[in-house]
């Protein structure tokens, strides 16, 4: 069973889950991811951030969305501990019905082309490649995708 759960992104369970997500960028990129996500960008009313637990109440991931447009919602830091284990795509889910509730209609994201992981994860939830945006301009490195929200995917 993982439950997700709305968190403050300053907790040390969120601060642990994060620093774990950036030594695996790291590991995987290069980069640590650090430099487009500050915390204080989920203080927004339309930002959220969340952490995903088991059944024994330990934290075995995380992730947020904030405000790119009064529509358009970005996905940051998704992590999941255990990759096989579903947390990922709860996490996911989650995250969606939650930017469909707070009046987004599309989710952003980033991640690096050399993150075969991620980049299958989210062509297989229905990810669409889009033209890289905002920081990510001019970045061969990096690689984004978008997904239009609608009720019956949510």
């Amino acid at each position: 069973m993982i439950l997700i759960e709305k968190f403050p992104p300053d907790t040390p369970e969120s601060l642990y889950l994060i620093e774990m997500l950036s030594a695996t960028l790291a590991e995987i990129t290069g980069d640590s991811g650090k430099t487009n996500f500050n915390i204080d960008t989920m203080k927004s009313d339309r930002a959220l951030w969340v952490v995903a637990k088991n059944e024994n109440g330990e934290a075995i991931g995380c992730g947020a969305i904030r405000p790119i447009s009064e529509n358009i919602a970005e996905l940051k830091r998704m992590f999941s501990v255990n990759k096989a284990s579903g947390t990922g795509t709860a996490l996911l889910r989650y995250l969606e019905g939650e930017a469909k509730s707070l009046g987004y209609n599309e989710i952003r994201l980033e991640t690096r082309k050399v993150n075969t992981h991620a980049v299958a994860f989210y062509v297989k939830h229905n990810y669409q490649r889009i033209a890289n945006y905002g920081p990510y301009v001019g970045k061969d490195e990096a690689v984004c995708f978008s997904k239009h929200l609608s009720l019956k995917e949510i």
